[in-house]
């Protein structure tokens, strides 16, 4: 039974990242298609962040109401209605409004799921788990490609996306019974959750909750920093061809989830708070690497190579969480750390563009530092505030 809901787990995070990565790769067609600016996008996608923050935050109250089985499949159901939704939509209205139940589903999924893999399950298996999502995230637009090079339209593929989370939905939905029956993992105090959720400001007050946001905050930052404005650093920059750029716009993905499958194995020998100041050191080394003239090909490694240091960095900060702060509390501090991670992906990397678009692209590795020493400090002030 462990097992099989193992499993099932990480079939729910390949579907968590399979609409991720969707938005950008059929946008091109898309904004044509509702004759709308192409920087719409970025209203798309700040409404099912903002949809993701809100879902995070109450995840809490509805995981102590219901548990993590229902709350998983609910949300999954939510989120393939929204992406049917988007599948019949004729207009940038429509569109805007299937992501508000989108971004609530997804952020449901994510926060419950994570508490339930820290609480249950050992940190290889929280490495693996996001791996699931990267390997989700690559999938997605491969059946997008698909089905525009097919001759048909972008619907056909978020109808083909949808389709897949209706038949995960059922799974889950059938496999609710397995949810009581696992084991709380060795090392845990057998403590019971209360049934009282925790307010935001409840969760602000606890000991270590500050530090654990802000480095949550700033991994966030240079995630999605570092994704967004690599090829603009490069071509801008170092002078890489645009063609070569789009071509090896995805090595800092591959990074991630190459090194989520990795670290899976090295966190049998590392605890949590090991393996995140290894990958720390990795992206110093990456983005030394940028810094460095030494030409194109070790700039796109350096890339690489952030993506191998962000690998475990996310999933071990998770897995730590009932050691830092309890299992009572934990599903309170997953919700809050979720929605600061989604705060940084929204709002840091418009930050760096105006950097970029007003002084210089160049600035990225500078801006890419700032953020890892302060993600630094705040994950070992975080150790020592909450050392037992």
């Amino acid at each position: 039974m462990f097992q099989i809901l193992l499993v099932i787990i990480y079939m729910a995070f390949i579907s968590l990242g399979l609409p991720d990565t969707l938005l950008g790769a059929t946008w091109p067609s898309m904004y044509r298609q509702f004759d709308v600016p192409v920087s719409y996008a970025g209203i798309v996608s700040m409404i099912i962040a903002l949809g993701t923050v809100v879902s995070s935050l109450q995840s809490d109250r509805l995981t102590k109401k219901f548990g993590t089985g229902k709350v998983t499949a609910f949300s999954v159901a939510i989120t393939a209605a929204a992406l049917f939704g988007f599948s019949v939509s004729n207009s940038f209205i429509m569109v805007c409004l299937w992501g508000i139940p989108y971004g609530l589903g997804a952020g449901s999924v994510d926060a419950s799921l994570n508490n339930y893999v820290a609480l249950h399950y050992e940190s290889r298996h929280m490495s693996w788990l996001h791996c699931m999502w990267g390997v989700g995230a690559s999938v997605g637009p491969v059946i997008m490609g698909y089905v525009l090079s097919g001759g048909r339209n972008w619907t056909n593929g978020y109808r083909v996306i949808s389709l897949l989370q209706i038949v995960l939905t059922v799974i889950l939905f059938v496999s609710l019974p397995l949810w009581k029956k696992v084991p709380v993992k060795a090392g845990e105090n057998g403590e019971e959750v209360p049934a009282k959720p925790l307010s935001l400001l409840e969760v602000l007050r606890i000991t270590g909750s500050k530090e654990i946001m802000l480095c949550f905050f700033c991994y966030c930052a240079i995630e999605a920093t570092t994704g967004l404005w690599a090829g603009s650093y490069l071509n801008l920059h170092k002078g890489v061809p645009a063609e070569t750029v789009a071509g090896f716009a995805s090595l800092f993905y591959i990074g991630i989830t190459a090194g989520r499958a990795i670290s899976g194995f090295v966190t049998m020998k590392l605890n949590d708070a090991q393996m995140v100041r290894l990958g720390e050191g990795i992206v110093a080394v990456g983005i030394l690497a940028l810094m460095l003239p030494l030409g194109q090909i070790v700039s796109l490694a350096g890339f690489m190579i952030i993506g191998l240091g962000c690998a475990p960095i996310y999933p071990c900060v998770i897995h730590s969480t009932p050691d830092h702060f309890g299992a009572e509390r934990s599903q309170a501090i997953i919700g809050v750390q979720m929605a600061s991670a989604y705060v940084g992906t929204l709002a840091i990397p418009p930050v760096f563009g105006l950097i970029a678009q007003n002084i210089n692209v160049s600035l990225l590795p500078v801006f890419l530092v700032i953020f890892l020493v302060i993600m630094v400090t705040m994950h070992e002030k975080l150790e020592k505030v909450t050392a037992k």
